[in-house]
Order: structure tokens, then sequence, then C-alpha cells
């Protein structure tokens, strides 16, 4: 399941998409806006989607982990929209019948998630500025 949602994200819905009964694991990670970065204290976070290629590129991402690691499945949903501190905005869940290959590729698509950032992002502090990354 790839998925890129303006609504508030679920770990466990995103899990019970990969597990299966002959996994051993299920390795997740919930990325979650914090309440300083640059420097500044964060009073939410932009995310958008304009050419709506955000989902072919978490496609990718899983096709990758997905040759270089025997993982069963994995799943990527990141949210889009403006998210308060605290809130959900990405969460990764990989499925394998080992914890070394479901830990390997979870870090690895998190990994490319931050190189690739599929969307458009703007942190917007406390004090009314702004930081746009492309």
């Amino acid at each position: 399941m790839i998925e890129i949602t303006e609504c508030p994200l679920s770990p466990e819905r995103v899990i019970a998409k990969v597990r299966s009964c002959n996994c051993g694991c299920v390795v997740t990670y919930i990325g979650l806006i914090r309440d300083y970065s640059g420097g500044k204290p964060v009073l939410s976070v932009e995310y958008r989607d304009p050419n709506e290629e955000a989902k072919a590129q978490l496609q990718k991402i899983a096709n990758e982990a997905k040759q270089h690691w025997p993982i069963n499945n994995i799943a990527i949903s990141h949210r889009i929209g403006k998210l308060s501190v605290g809130e959900i905005n990405l969460v990764i869940a990989v499925a394998s019948a080992h914890r070394i290959e479901g830990f390997n590729a979870c870090q690895y698509a998190v990994d490319q998630f931050k190189q690739r950032l599929p969307t458009k992002k703007k942190e917007i502090y406390q004090d009314g500025s702004a930081n746009k990354r492309v």
C-alpha cells in the first residue's frame, strides 16, 4: 500500500495492510512533526503534492526496498496538508520473515524518503517566518 492522504494517519491501519501469517515481524517507522527545527520553534508544517507525483516516487522507494531485501510487504503512508506539532506525517511498515531484513528495508525507505522528499515542505515558525524546502 502506497498512500498520499490529507487524513490523519493510523499506524495500526498501515501495519494491518502488511502483516500476514508468514511474517516474523513488522518493523514500523512513525514520523512526527517536531516542535523545533532550523533553530526556531515550529508552529506547523505544510506538505503539498502539486504535481501529484509523490505516490509514484514512494512506489519506487518501496520497489527498491523489495529488490534489496527479502521482505514480504511494505506500506508507506504520507500525510499532506497543514500539520501541527505532534501530528504524524509519515508511516512506513515493513513485514518480513526476519527482523534484520525488516529493519534494513525500513531504514532504507525512511532515508530515501528524506533524500527524495516527494512533496513540497514548508515549515511555519512561531515567529511568523517560514522555510520552504522543495
